[in-house]
């Protein structure tokens, strides 16, 4: 006789009570939800803040100040894609909508990000370091692979499952957007 580790239940009992994955979401499902609305949101927030002076930000004209003591010129119109990216690619981000897009607008945002102003001040964040740039970029990386999960608009598209072509996409075109702004 063999031992029975369901608690007494027989196994017809078992898959009667069991219900397909079709048919439930897991707690990966929800946990891709939890990682995109949390950086997807807060991303949206950093661009509401430049593009409308939300949550305590400066605006878009004072942000288009800051751009052009950077470097970007004419800085306004600078502010407006860099605020856009955020916004935007932050709220494809939060709800699962054109991911691999999504992704590629923040990636692309951070590398800039790193470049112009954290990456002369190391790693870490309390020095104004690349730490938090660099973790914006992996998540949204890592979400275009993964693919955003069930809880998510893409899931209706063929691109919703995520994979290395998605991967590519987002790492591909962030990082060509980033190159062509900074070369500009």
């Amino acid at each position: 006789m063999t031992k029975d580790n369901s608690g007494g239940r027989s196994a017809t009992t078992r898959s009667a009570t069991r219900r397909e994955p079709a048919q439930w979401l897991s707690a990966g499902d929800w946990g891709l939800l939890l990682i995109r609305l949390t950086f997807g949101l807060f991303m949206a927030g950093h661009g509401a803040q430049k593009l409308f002076g939300l949550f305590g930000g400066q605006g878009l004209t004072a942000t288009g100040k800051g751009f052009a003591q950077l470097g970007y010129h004419p800085g306004k119109v600078f502010a407006v894609i860099g605020g856009l990216s955020e916004f935007l690619g932050g709220l494809g981000l939060a709800v699962g909508l054109f991911t691999p897009l999504a992704a590629a607008a923040l990636i692309g945002t951070m590398i800039n990000a790193m470049a112009t102003v954290t990456g002369a001040h190391g790693l870490w964040e309390v020095h104004g370091g690349v730490e938090y740039s660099v973790a914006i970029a992996v998540v949204a990386l890592s979400i275009a692979a993964t693919g955003p999960g069930r809880l998510a608009v893409d899931r209706f598209f063929p691109w919703g499952a995520g994979g290395w072509p998605e991967a590519a996409f987002a790492l591909g075109l962030g990082g060509v957007a980033a190159a062509i702004t900074l070369s500009v």
